[in-house]
């Protein structure tokens, strides 16, 4: 997001929990400290902002502890508008978080956006990158299941373009997909050929899946939650595709094909110690 509002020359602050964890932005971006689970820290971040680009940290389930009130400080503090990150589905899939940030931002009128984006490609180089890397496959419990996929740095110039004229997107939300749906075994053919070392895909069971989620160190929140999102795609969840992000940026989606190609470095380093990856802020969630 930063990037993109960067290209856009829009003036942005980056809110970080660890700013030794940013390695993609410039060392003199602005960046202030922000902790959802530690309110004493909200003020200082949004003070002289009229903007957020809210992202819930996949760690936090419990919105109304945190991510609802830091919004009720946000629109005290001079926010006008914000934009969240949420998730496909959300207006109609209670049980996943988002469901509860967007009726919130509903609620407190019209300053806000919500972005429901499809599975993000990136989710290859962070939730899926250890069992590539390590395992050489991809494994979900989503049976033979198409994807759209959509990159995150589509998304992000969603928002920017949201951002510079946020009036003509008050309380709307976008639904975002890639250019078309593609199943796993071709993702992983993709990767296969990236690599140049066989990549399978291996579909399992939900009970699996979660002990495998486990075995990673999740914690039991986000292993629901992973649990479900995986889950929907057996039943078209992840397929539909939506013209609206090509109707906004006026160009067509990055495809998953250009993703990969554009990535593969990433999933060519076996060796775990060896960085491949920058995040900017935390790990992002599975979806």
């Amino acid at each position: 997001m930063m990037l993109a509002a960067m290209r856009a020359r829009l003036p942005a602050t980056a809110a970080v929990r660890h700013a030794t964890n940013v390695r993609s932005l410039p060392s003199d971006f602005p960046m202030v400290s922000l902790d959802f689970h530690n309110s004493e820290t909200w003020a200082a971040a949004l003070e002289g902002h009229e903007a957020v680009f809210l992202v819930r940290p996949p760690a936090i389930t419990d919105v109304d502890r945190n991510i609802n009130p830091f919004i009720d400080r946000a629109y005290a503090s001079g926010v006008k508008h914000v934009v969240f990150l949420s998730v496909a589905g959300a207006d109609r899939n209670r049980f996943v978080p988002h469901a509860k940030v967007e009726a919130h931002l509903a609620a407190c009128g019209n300053g806000y956006t919500n972005l429901r984006p499809g599975f993000f490609a990136q989710n290859l180089q962070d939730a899926y990158l250890a069992d590539i890397r390590e395992d050489d496959r991809i494994i979900l419990p989503a049976g033979r299941a198409e994807v759209n996929w959509i990159d995150v740095r589509d998304v992000a110039e969603v928002a920017a373009l949201i951002f510079a004229n946020p009036e003509l997107h008050r309380g709307k939300s976008y639904s975002l997909t890639g250019p078309r749906a593609v199943n796993l075994d071709h993702v992983a053919r993709l990767l296969s050929e990236a690599t140049g070392r066989r990549i399978d895909y291996k579909a399992v069971s939900i009970p699996r899946y979660m002990l495998h989620l486990h075995r990673r160190g999740l914690p039991k929140g986000a292993i629901v939650i992973q649990t479900i999102l995986h889950a929907l795609l057996r039943f078209g969840q992840g397929a539909k595709y939506d013209a609206t992000l090509e109707q906004l940026l006026g160009r067509p989606a990055r495809s998953i094909e250009t993703y990969i190609r554009e990535n593969a470095a990433v999933w060519k380093v076996k060796d775990l110690a060896q960085p491949a990856i920058q995040f900017e802020v935390e790990k992002r969630e599975t979806r």
